[in-house]
């Protein structure tokens, strides 16, 4: 079954889907997006990323998207439309199509596309026993981390340089200090078996995945740090994991090409590893 997309009232083939040259999200990344995570057929943390949705738009001061019901409606429908038990959902709202502008627009709605497009998940079971790699790069991001915006072409670029470097994650560095990943929260660990990572603020994107690994972190008595920790921290650091919605968590086991700690996972990466996938489990009974 071919992806499938939904654009302001209309389901059908990706292929065919579209939206107007003007719309403010094609011409100034004027929008917002989430991507949720759907295994056996049900949304991992739905009601998490409605709530970073809802959020954005009020920062945007982008109204008349449809209402928490509505949205939820649609979604189910094109997740069943698009038959695959195991994808993932996007969701965009721009501020709408009109005249080129750099002002708001008046008497505009904003342009909603969904898509649904199947993933693999249980790829990420051997990578969480194996870890993967990654390398620093400056952080030249805006100054609106925090926001889930569609301006990303400072990630795409670090996403790029990753894979040119044969690693998985571009790790971003900001006046010395790690924030995040191209497309992840970061994490450490350090000598004392804590669980550091940067605090929320607008260097950083408040992930879905953070949120759901720090409160089960908590639950199970683990310590958790949330500070800005540097580059030669991280480097230094027994381990280094990161999490994000395509990722619940995958140890890293190596750094601009020297190892982590011993080179291979840790034993608190792989005791949280069993915690997030056993919510995901529990949430949506998958069983990959």
């Amino acid at each position: 079954m071919p992806a499938v997309a939904y654009v302001n009232g209309r389901y059908g083939p990706i292929a065919s889907a579209g939206v107007s040259v003007e719309d403010r999200g094609f011409q100034f990344a004027d929008s917002l997006y989430e991507v949720v995570a759907f295994l056996n057929g049900r949304f991992l943390d739905w009601d998490k990323h409605l709530w970073r949705l809802r959020r954005g738009l009020a920062a945007l001061f982008i109204e008349g998207a449809p209402g928490d019901a509505a949205l939820l409606q649609i979604a189910r429908r094109l997740v069943a439309m698009s038959r695959h038990t195991d994808g993932l959902l996007y969701i965009q709202v721009s501020r709408g199509a009109a005249k080129r502008d750099h002002g708001f627009p008046a008497g505009i709605a904003p342009t909603l596309v969904l898509t649904a497009r199947r993933f693999d998940f249980a790829q990420r079971l051997p990578q969480l026993e194996k870890g993967v790699s990654a390398i620093s790069l400056p952080d030249q991001r805006w100054a609106r981390c925090d926001l889930k915006t569609t301006g990303l072409l400072p990630a795409v670029l670090a996403k790029q340089e990753a894979k040119a470097a044969g690693a998985f994650e571009a790790l971003f560095v900001k006046e010395g200090e790690v924030t995040e990943g191209g497309s992840t929260n970061m994490y450490m660990v350090d000598g004392d078996g804590r669980i550091v990572t940067h605090p929320v603020s607008a260097r950083i994107l408040p992930g879905i995945a953070r949120d759901t690994l720090l409160d089960l972190a908590r639950a199970a008595q683990m310590e958790v740090v949330e500070r800005p920790f540097t580059l030669e921290e991280a480097r230094a650091a027994p381990e280094l994991f990161l999490t994000s919605t395509t990722a619940p968590i995958l140890p890293i086991v190596a750094l601009d090409g020297a190892p982590v700690g011993e080179g291979r996972p840790g034993p608190v990466s792989r005791r949280l590893g069993e915690m997030v996938w056993h919510e995901v489990r529990s949430q949506t009974g998958w069983r990959g």
